[in-house]
């Protein structure tokens, strides 16, 4: 059987990390270039990994919709299986945890467009293909500047803060982009047995601005504060600036409590478990070349993570 895969967004998060764990688990990785047949590239390949999207949210309204119908006729034309990182924007506002059965009620213009192009990935596996749907939180990567997490959260920690994009107390889920990107890799090898959907939700880790400043703090051995995202400054900047306007639109996830129901996923892995929020603090500390106290070190092994 094939091991090559084509991933489409490869410069972005997921898309980036996907190839690494791939490569590493020695599957043939294809990228595919922007502007190129994506029915073309994806000859021969047993897995299309759609994680493309504009970047900066920029006119989602017609781009999205336009990749998933390209996507779709190539996954029909070439036989291949489709994977797709999936994110809570669907969820809009009702009560979590969050899991396959929870409805699809975006509050969202973002959030809309995502739930109808997951619709269409449903109308596509009901009619017997196989398509993943790999469903986490916001992506962490120590490695990524991309993510959210380094652009904005952390970069004042050399001054001894941290910025919160919403309540501190409010505890989110985060998913750690090498945890979720191995499942991908464990899910490659014989999740296209099985014709229809997969709509897995990964749990991953779960914390609080303010607990990610107190676990920082302990680490590094000083005191971390917290201060407030400047919302006020993104609305005022939002009627000529197209990030800041997409931004505002996705605050009220960071103001809010919610978590991913794991039982599905724990019945597909049941050694699993996602790094904690030690791990991940140590990591991000390693890779901006700041020292733990040496009191902290034992969060270098304080990784639950297990090799799928």
């Amino acid at each position: 059987m094939s091991r090559r895969v084509l991933i489409l967004g490869m410069g972005g998060q997921f898309g980036s990390a996907a190839a690494r764990s791939f490569r590493a688990a020695g599957w043939n990785v294809d990228r595919y270039h922007r502007g190129t047949d994506i029915g073309i590239a994806a000859r021969g390949a047993r897995w299309i990994i759609n994680a493309m999207n504009p970047p900066n949210y920029h006119d989602w309204d017609t781009q999205i919709p336009k990749i998933t119908s390209e996507v779709l006729a190539a996954a029909r034309d070439s036989g291949a299986s489709l994977m797709v990182p999936a994110n809570v924007y669907v969820y809009g506002r009702e009560p979590s945890p969050w899991g396959p059965e929870t409805p699809h009620h975006a509050c969202t213009r973002k959030g809309r467009i995502r739930a109808e192009m997951e619709s269409r990935y449903r109308n596509y596996a009901a009619e017997g293909n196989s398509v993943v749907m790999l469903r986490g939180g916001d992506f962490v990567n120590p490695e990524s500047p991309q993510s959210l997490l380094n652009q904005v959260v952390l970069k004042d920690l050399r001054k001894g803060k941290i910025t919160a994009m919403g309540k501190p107390e409010a505890r989110r889920c985060y998913a750690d982009l090498g945890d979720l990107t191995q499942i991908a890799v464990a899910l490659a090898d014989t999740a296209d047995s099985l014709p229809g959907l997969l709509d897995l939700c990964y749990p991953g880790t779960v914390f609080s601005f303010r607990e990610l400043a107190d676990e920082l703090g302990r680490q590094l051995g000083r005191e971390i504060s917290i201060k407030r995202f400047p919302w006020t400054m993104m609305s005022l900047a939002s009627p000529v600036w197209e990030l800041a306007r997409e931004l505002r639109e996705m605050r009220y996830l960071y103001d809010m409590d919610h978590q991913i129901d794991g039982t599905e996923f724990a019945d597909l892995f049941p050694d699993f478990e996602p790094k904690t929020l030690q791990r991940l603090v140590f990591e991000h500390l390693y890779l901006r070349g700041m020292k733990v106290v040496p009191d902290a070190q034992g969060a270098s092994a304080m990784s639950t993570q297990t090799s799928l």
